[in-house]
C-alpha cells in the first residue's frame, strides 16, 4: 500500500470515530495498573515498529511508531506519566 493510501485509510477511520464516538458523563478512574496497560501497549507498538522497519516495511513502521506516540502523548496530557519529547 503506498503512503498516501495508508495516510487516506488512517484518517478515514479516525472521521469515522470522530462521527460516532460518545464521550463518557461519568466520572472515570484510572489506576496505575491500568495506565501500565496502555504503556505495555505503546511497547508493544514500538516493538512492531522496528520489526517493520528491519523488513523494509516502512509504511506499517511508520504507523505502528505513530500509535506508540499517541498513546504516549494519551498518557501524559492525562497525567499519568511524565516525559518530554
Amino acid at each position: 500500500m503506498t503512503l498516501d493510501k495508508l495516510a487516506s485509510r488512517y484518517i478515514q477511520k479516525s472521521e469515522r470515530v470522530f462521527d460516532v464516538m460518545k464521550v463518557s458523563q461519568e466520572a472515570v478512574s484510572i489506576n496505575a495498573e491500568k495506565a501500565m496497560e496502555v504503556v505495555d501497549e505503546a511497547k508493544r507498538y514500538l516493538k512492531d515498529a522496528k520489526f517493520y522497519l528491519n523488513r523494509k516495511r516502512f509504511e506499517t513502521s511508520l504507523a505502528s511508531i505513530a500509535y506508540c506516540e499517541g498513546l504516549l502523548d494519551a498518557l501524559r496530557s492525562l497525567g499519568l506519566i511524565d516525559f518530554s519529547w
